[in-house]
């Protein structure tokens, strides 16, 4: 289901769909950096997921994060970076978000 919200969402292997949420985030993100989408950030960690079908196994589920996963270390490492919390609009917020079918924090 995670992969599904995903490609949903506009994240496919055929890169980002055109009018989708993807195209949306991908132009707030490039706006907000000057230009381009940042490396790492919420719309280029996605686009590699949906392209790959692999945000299931990544560990971003429908019902939440997998302990052990990669998506565990990722939010551990974000958490880390903003002193305890994990932001809500950031990477792993909103790749989970998008993974269980929300719109990752944007509107």
């Amino acid at each position: 289901m995670a992969d599904q919200n995903v490609r949903n969402a506009g994240f496919t292997s055929s890169g980002i769909a055109g009018g989708s949420l993807a195209s949306s985030m991908m132009s707030h993100e490039a706006r907000a950096s000057g230009g381009g989408v940042p490396s790492g950030g919420p719309t280029s960690t996605l686009q590699g997921m949906g392209a790959k079908g692999t945000t299931h196994s990544s560990g971003f589920t429908s019902s939440g994060i997998s302990g052990g996963s990669k998506a565990s270390s990722m939010m551990s490492g974000e958490a880390r970076a903003h002193g305890g919390g994990v932001p809500s609009g950031g990477t792993t917020s909103t790749v989970q978000s998008i993974s269980m079918g929300g719109k990752g924090g944007r509107r």
